[in-house]
């Protein structure tokens, strides 16, 4: 796969993320815990400097490997504005995306973007038929980003609950080639 490392988002810029991030990107976290951690399952109150290492380091290996592909979500001045990637988790033609947005730049359309710019990037990769969204029923700022990125609500799916306010259904958006 030819996945770009930076992606142009309009407002933002997706980087992949590396692990000289690490304080750019633990600091964004700490700064947005109590937004992430109901949600989030990894968003804990002892969420700390050597996890965020540890998950950049991994998410090099599964870029690396063609696996997930994460970036930072940087605004014009280089901060760091959020997270977000395209990961191959739901099987073959699809990938998922994920995101969140630092508390300090939450609705200003980021998310949105970084939907748009992973979508097309992902659709435009071989093999990929279709990309996807899954979100709590109960966290519906995260379905307005996926109506705004046309998305299709598919309806819902049942899940293990592994965050605080985690419902147990997952609402499936998705986009198809076709679409594009």
């Amino acid at each position: 796969m030819e996945i770009p490392e930076t992606i142009d988002a309009g407002p933002i810029t997706l980087q992949r993320w590396t692990v000289d991030r690490a304080d750019d990107l633990d600091q964004a976290i700490n700064e947005s815990l109590p937004e992430l951690m109901p949600f989030m399952p990894w968003a804990t109150a002892d969420h700390d400097l050597e996890a965020t290492t540890s998950y950049l380091v991994q998410s090099n290996s599964e870029w690396d490997n063609g696996e997930n592909f994460n970036y930072a979500m940087l605004t014009p001045q280089g901060d760091v504005a959020g997270s977000c990637g395209l990961m191959s988790r739901q099987g073959p033609e699809v990938f998922e995306i994920g995101y969140w947005v630092r508390s300090a730049h939450a609705g200003k359309g980021y998310a949105t973007a970084a939907a748009l710019a992973l979508t097309e990037a992902g659709l435009r990769q071989p093999g990929i038929e279709r990309v996807e969204i899954h979100l709590d029923v109960d966290n519906p700022a995260s379905g307005r980003v996926a109506a705004k990125a046309f998305f299709h609500e598919e309806g819902p799916i049942q899940v293990e609950r592994k965050a605080p306010s985690d419902s147990g259904t997952h609402l499936v958006w998705a986009r198809r080639r076709w679409l594009m």
